[in-house]
């Protein structure tokens, strides 16, 4: 596969495991410092948001309002949630002359570059595939700086593990979504706004998962309530919650009742899609009209 970069993308077509070797350095002294600071389009983990509102002193939900908007990652689909640039500008709102202001909770795509993480899921398998590859801007000087290392080291060298494993689930929940398709239904708009609640807005989460109303439906022990006080486990939480809600995955005990009704549930929501879908057969049978009938 040929080296030239896609006509819209900086992103090299070319994937690479862990121990392909990048020549790679950045750092105050050279020309181009703070440049991809100055126009940024971060998407931000959910990990990335636990540590950056625990180093602001911020609520999650304080750190989504004053520091992030969302986007659709695909049509009619689960959001992301990017970092918002300084007020009617494109540079970071961390950025100062010195570099990055929350340098070690910086987020996971700053802690890569230039290299991009892939995950990938083939829609007949279980097991997600990780690759790398290689971020190829103009501005960026860090390519020809004389410094040779493997993508693994560089990875070590960024501290990326921890951001990684912690935000592990959530990639694979974006992953199972879009691997399956329309298979399981277009998801329902509260489907979607508990999505984006345990994803990003962890103590609205955490407000929600100790509530009377929670509590009635899902049988949780005193033990793991007590680990909730962790916003890290917390948020490992949340993802064995979605993939329950989202995917049926069940891992999370609930009272017979409201087992009863997600039962209910699930046959009313499959009986829906087979009519829609004996619909959509049905029209197709017809053809379309002719313009004379």
């Amino acid at each position: 596969m040929n080296q030239n970069t896609y006509p819209t993308s900086p992103v090299m077509p070319e994937m690479f495991e862990g121990d392909k070797v990048i020549q790679f350095r950045c750092h105050k002294g050279i020309a181009c410092f703070n440049a991809c600071c100055r126009s940024i389009d971060i998407s931000l983990t959910p990990y990335d948001i636990l540590r950056l509102k625990k180093r602001l002193s911020l609520t999650s939900t304080e750190f989504l309002e004053h520091f992030t908007f969302p986007f659709e990652m695909e049509a009619n689909g689960i959001a992301g949630v990017k970092l918002k640039p300084v007020e009617n500008g494109t540079a970071c709102q961390f950025m100062t002359d010195e570099g990055c202001s929350v340098y070690e909770d910086r987020p996971t795509a700053c802690r890569y570059y230039p290299v991009a993480l892939l995950s990938m899921r083939k829609q007949d398998e279980y097991v997600d595939r990780e690759a790398y590859a290689l971020v190829k801007e103009e501005h960026c000087l860090g390519h020809y700086e004389q410094r040779s290392l493997t993508i693994d080291d560089y990875r070590n060298e960024q501290g990326l593990e921890p951001f990684d494993e912690a935000s592990r689930g959530w990639r694979q929940l974006i992953l199972k979504k879009k691997s399956s398709g329309p298979t399981i239904g277009k998801p329902s708009k509260r489907s979607l706004q508990l999505f984006f609640m345990a994803c990003y807005d962890l103590d609205r989460f955490r407000e929600f998962v100790t509530s009377e109303s929670f509590n009635t439906i899902y049988t949780i022990s005193d033990e793991e309530r007590a680990t909730w006080a962790s916003d890290e486990v917390l948020l490992q939480f949340a993802f064995r919650f979605l993939r329950q809600v989202l995917f049926g995955e069940e891992s999370i005990k609930m009272s017979e009742d409201a087992v009863f009704v997600r039962r209910k549930q699930v046959e009313d929501e499959r009986m829906r899609l087979e009519l829609e879908a004996a619909a959509l057969r049905a029209q197709q049978e017809e053809g379309p009209m002719d313009e004379d009938e």
